[in-house]
């Protein structure tokens, strides 16, 4: 009896099944063991033990100028040093200097009044596009600040167009959508053309110019400014100049870029920018001056007009200082194209032909010079 009960818990967990013959001869059963599962057994699964990210101690109340002062350098001099001295640099560099040389040889232009030779990189198309912009930030501007433009009906808004009028024929630009606007602004005595056909004029300016020769001297003026592509030209060259001033930031580790950025930018733009404006409004003033001439207006009101603005400008800034040359240079220089312009005045049928013009483009696109 004692050792049955020892026996019995065995037994229990135990089933004897019998299996059906597998043949006919098979007369015995087979006998099979299937343990029975119990429920809520004690066993335990195995455990998926995921890696576990290391302990590290964090104390997040570390000066951050300490942790700061404790980082890397993104930069190190042994780093620097094995990227200059890369052969893989070396080509990229080779190869983005003779492409840089061969864009800017491609695209150098003759003016043709002057001789200067350019560089122009782009088109007329790119350069009016990206006037619109600025058309509607001029609006946004004296609509903020409170002004407002002449009506059609108002005098002066038809003394501009009158000029105009005359001048659009001679300026080989017929096709383009002129838009003229008068600012009603008594103090600026200022006149603008922008790539497209965008006049603006000031009102301001109109005293000054007493009349439709001398207001024909300044309009003539900023047409001839589109004529001679001068704000591609400006475009341009700012790829230059920013070439120039990053490579300085560059040179410098990064570690004066505002002082590069202020001084260097000061530095190019009266090396450069100042002096390539002047010599830009001398060849606006030749072109602007057969042009009125051209479309039979006095050039000998421009002598006029300018000595007026001399007056009206007192005080202004030394010419080496100033994209503009200086209203004595500007008489001088006008006093020496005289007897050009009142020939081209005499030839002229008044009838608003642009022979000048034509000539001008014809020029531009041979890169000759012409007289």
């Amino acid at each position: 009896m004692q050792s049955h009960r020892f026996l019995r818990p065995l037994w229990s967990s135990i089933t004897i099944r019998v299996s059906p013959p597998l043949a006919a001869s098979a007369s015995t059963p087979s006998l099979r063991f299937v343990p029975r599962l119990r429920p809520f057994s004690q066993t335990h699964h195995p455990r998926k033990d995921w890696p576990r990210p290391p302990r590290t101690t964090r104390n997040y109340n570390v000066d951050p100028r300490r942790r700061l002062s404790e980082a890397k350098p993104l930069i190190t001099s042994h780093g620097l040093r094995r990227f200059v001295r890369s052969p893989s640099l070396h080509t990229v560099v080779v190869i983005s200097v003779l492409g840089a040389v061969a864009f800017y040889f491609s695209n150098i232009q003759t003016v043709p009044v002057s001789g200067r030779r350019r560089f122009n990189c782009f088109s007329e198309e790119s350069v009016e596009a990206a006037s619109e912009a600025q058309v509607k930030r001029i609006i946004y501007d004296v609509e903020r600040s409170g002004g407002r433009f002449l009506d059609d009906w108002d005098p002066r808004m038809a003394m501009v167009k009158r000029v105009m009028k005359r001048l659009i024929p001679v300026s080989g630009m017929e096709d383009a959508n002129w838009e003229i606007t008068v600012i009603d602004d008594p103090r600026t005595a200022n006149a603008f053309v922008l790539p497209g056909g965008k006049v603006f004029v000031f009102s301001g300016l109109l005293p000054i110019a007493r009349n439709e020769h001398g207001l024909a001297t300044v309009l003539g003026h900023e047409i001839a400014h589109n004529l001679a592509g001068h704000v591609a030209e400006r475009m341009s060259g700012q790829i230059g100049t920013n070439i120039m001033l990053y490579s300085l930031i560059f040179l410098t580790g990064g570690l004066a870029i505002l002082g590069t950025q202020f001084i260097g930018g000061a530095v190019l733009d009266l090396l450069f920018s100042r002096p390539m404006g002047r010599m830009q409004e001398s060849e606006a003033d030749y072109i602007g001056l057969m042009m009125m001439a051209e479309a039979c207006y006095n050039p000998h009101e421009a002598l006029g007009f300018w000595q007026r603005m001399e007056k009206a400008q007192q005080g202004e800034p030394p010419e080496w200082m100033s994209t503009h040359p200086s209203n004595f240079n500007r008489i001088q220089k006008i006093g020496e194209w005289m007897p050009k312009a009142l020939e081209k005045r005499q030839e002229s049928d008044c009838q608003g032909t642009s022979a000048f013009a034509d000539l001008f483009r014809q020029a531009m696109v041979r890169g000759v010079r012409i007289e």
